[in-house]
């Protein structure tokens, strides 16, 4: 099977995550996947199958050296995103891509347009695997699972590329920030991994965001509003007040690079109480301590015009894996000359969100993130170009034999 074989395969499992359950995996087309690419991996002759109770799956491919090298790791993930339906996936190969618009579903009336994603314009020429404009497509992680797998399927059928241990894991629910939360890094047992989930090609990433959510909660006081005069306390109100005190650039939309952010993801209110839900973002841990304590400053200077009116709630999310690549930056050095020996323009360029890789690397597991080829992640406008997934499968190839070398 070829790698796009393999992707075309892997999406017709609905793998969608689900924050509400509580559960690990959070949804059940996801351990069925798992247990299809179970089988596979046994069906190639891999060693050290598991298959956790979690839906965490992992497996070796045995070096084919008489010296000791290092055991370098491959992570994707199962899920695909709650944002949008990963159910009956029907994808389509678009051919020699001409340059033009795509239209995903002529009877809706969804067109892929290059005015609204001029990446496209990128990829002319190319063959391009979109949806049908009903689903997601499932490229963010499919087409990782796909490639490591390919890679691996390569590695066996050609002996004469030397390699150490090779392990490979696929985790649930990274869509949800979890998914790394179970992953056993000890019986990963790997000296460093690399998760198979960047964008485009030529991706490489170990910087992410520290993240942390904060949950601001406003009692009101609610009285007929007509009699309401010295007496009502309006928590909508007071929590306007708070919003409209951050920084108003500071937001998604105003910034980029490593500018970080406050981003209101939800309200919640009456006038008895609101709930504001905020998301925060920096790549500085300086600058991301400040922000938390911003917030409880504000805090605070609400409260002293509105006694005992709002309280504030933060909790840490995952931090910038940086500090934990810096002292082992060879293995970014590998990823690089992997990259260029497959022909393919590195991009190291710093994550504006989150991943497994970052939660790994702080639980002693170094994991900075490659390119798994896909753009417009999360939605109908998804697409993969088969040359990216092609170059990502060469990559990993690649790094193998850097490593044992």
């Amino acid at each position: 099977m070829t790698v796009v074989d393999r992707f075309l395969d892997y999406v017709k499992f609905d793998t969608q995550s689900d924050e509400l359950t509580n559960m690990t995996p959070s949804t059940p087309g996801q351990m069925i996947f798992a247990q299809h690419l179970e089988k596979e991996l046994r069906a190639m002759g891999l060693d050290d199958i598991i298959l956790d109770d979690n839906g965490y799956l992992m497996a070796t491919l045995k070096g084919n050296v008489d010296k000791q090298v290092p055991t370098v790791g491959f992570i994707a993930h199962l899920d695909t995103s709650p944002d949008m339906s990963g159910k009956h996936v029907a994808p389509r190969i678009v051919e020699n891509y001409d340059g033009n618009d795509i239209v995903l579903n002529a009877a809706k009336g969804i067109v892929l347009e290059t005015a609204k994603f001029p990446e496209l314009l990128d990829y002319k020429g190319q063959d391009l695997i979109v949806t049908d404009g009903n689903t997601l497509l499932g490229a963010d992680d499919k087409a990782g699972i796909a490639e490591i797998i390919t890679a691996v399927d390569y590695l066996i059928k050609h002996p004469e590329i030397k390699h150490g241990d090779i392990r490979i894991a696929f985790n649930p629910d990274e869509e949800i920030g979890q998914g790394a939360h179970k992953f056993d890094v000890s019986l990963f047992n790997a000296d460093w991994a690399y998760t198979m989930d960047g964008g485009e090609i030529g991706e490489l990433e170990f910087e992410n965001f520290n993240a942390a959510v904060a949950k601001v909660t406003f009692k009101g006081r609610n009285v007929h509003p007509g009699y309401a005069k010295h007496k009502m306390l309006n928590s909508i109100r007071v929590a306007n007040q708070f919003a409209i005190m951050l920084p108003r650039w500071e937001t998604p939309e105003h910034t980029e690079g490593y500018e970080g952010f406050y981003h209101l993801i939800s309200i919640e209110g009456t006038v008895e109480e609101t709930v504001l839900t905020y998301i925060i973002r920096d790549h500085d841990r300086d600058r991301f301590e400040r922000r938390k304590k911003e917030l409880e400053h504000l805090t605070r200077k609400i409260n002293n015009e509105f006694p005992d009116c709002v309280s504030i709630e933060i909790k840490d999310q995952y931090f910038n894996m940086r500090e934990k690549i810096e002292p082992v930056m060879h293995i970014i050095d590998t990823a690089i000359q992997a990259m260029k020996n497959a022909g393919v323009t590195p991009k190291v360029q710093p994550i504006r969100g989150g991943t497994d890789g970052a939660q790994l690397s702080f639980k002693g597991l170094p994991c900075p993130n490659i390119f798994a080829g896909g753009l417009n992640f999360h939605g109908r406008y998804e697409f993969v170009p088969i040359p990216s997934m092609e170059k990502a499968t060469q990559v990993i190839i690649e790094i193998a034999r850097l490593v044992a070398e």
